[in-house]
């Protein structure tokens, strides 16, 4: 299994949803973190673990560029997230429910067009 930390692979402080908008943004940490760990996962047929504690909080623009992005700006296809994506949080269980959220609104999004 491949593991990500959001806190410590990224920032324990992250930001809102574009560079523009401050550092630490979602589309970095997709295009910087996410996105080339679920590749290697998905070439490795592996898991990748998303430990979201640790954080001073993960806004909803934040995880919305983050994983909503992987389908709708890196084609990444829903059924592959679901089976190697792994959400972890002891914290705020929330998170993991507003993430899938945004992962089943992307493939909708994606498919209605």
């Amino acid at each position: 299994m491949i593991t990500i930390s959001i806190a410590k692979d990224f920032s324990r402080i992250p930001g809102a949803r574009f560079p523009k908008e401050g550092d630490h943004s979602g589309q970095e940490f997709r295009t910087q973190v996410l996105l080339p760990k679920l590749k290697e996962a998905i070439d490795s047929n592996e898991k990748l673990c998303v430990i979201l504690d640790g954080t001073a909080g993960l806004g909803t623009s934040f995880l919305e560029e983050a994983f909503g992005g992987l389908i709708r700006i890196d084609n990444i296809a829903y059924s592959t997230i679901l089976e190697t994506l792994e959400l972890v949080s002891q914290e705020d269980e929330e998170y993991i429910e507003e993430i899938n959220q945004y992962l089943k609104e992307a493939y909708e999004q994606k498919n209605n067009r």
